[in-house]
């Protein structure tokens, strides 16, 4: 387990230029609006509050770098795919997301959070297609498992394993309950190449 005894906010980033340095290495997290994005960041890194959440979807309108280590970054992307945002905003949104993954060389994975009743939306499927194009390794969280069954869970967990195949790994996770929670941050640890302590 990787404590993150570090984590720090660095900047928030509204155009390209106003990007934190290239180097070291990132792993960003997107979703839908109301997937639990912020929690789930949260919960990962162990600090309360550190990425915002709201009852109000898509309060994430910015690039938010977090520093978790020397040149190691966590990047909260704005959410999307919430109807009351503007056209211009969601058009912006849109040339920044194309911009980061075409052109940041940093990007060591993606973590993509949807919410376990409602996968793969066309949103969730536009973000693994840039991540296929920038050949970013993908680990998709499926949120707030707690709403469903157990058995309900891991048929979703199943069908969603089925659908993306190679193209992701997958795995339940509740920032309310815990569940999957170390799962997460041993594979964010890999992405950033953290090696596990013994």
């Amino acid at each position: 387990m990787t404590a993150y005894s570090d984590v720090e906010f660095l900047t928030s980033a509204n155009t390209v230029a106003q990007f934190v340095p290239d180097d070291g290495a990132e792993v960003a997290f997107a979703g839908r609006s109301n997937s639990g994005k912020s929690s789930a960041i949260n919960a990962i890194l162990a600090r309360r509050g550190l990425a915002r959440t709201s009852k109000t979807p898509g309060r994430t309108q910015l690039v938010n770098f977090f520093s978790v280590g020397e040149q190691l970054r966590v990047t909260d992307l704005p959410g999307y795919g919430y109807a009351r945002v503007p056209e211009a905003v969601r058009r912006h949104w849109g040339k920044l997301m194309d911009a980061y993954f075409r052109h940041r060389q940093s990007l060591a994975g993606l973590f993509i959070v949807m919410d376990v009743r409602r996968p793969l939306t066309d949103f969730d499927q536009g973000m693994l297609g840039w991540a296929a194009e920038a050949g970013c390794p993908v680990h998709i969280l499926l949120t707030k498992a707690d709403k469903l069954s157990r058995g309900a869970a891991s048929a979703a967990l199943l069908s969603v394993r089925k659908q993306v195949g190679d193209t992701a790994t997958v795995q339940l996770f509740s920032a309310l309950k815990g569940t999957g929670v170390e799962t997460a941050r041993a594979r964010l640890d890999a992405l950033l190449g953290i090696m596990p302590k013994e």
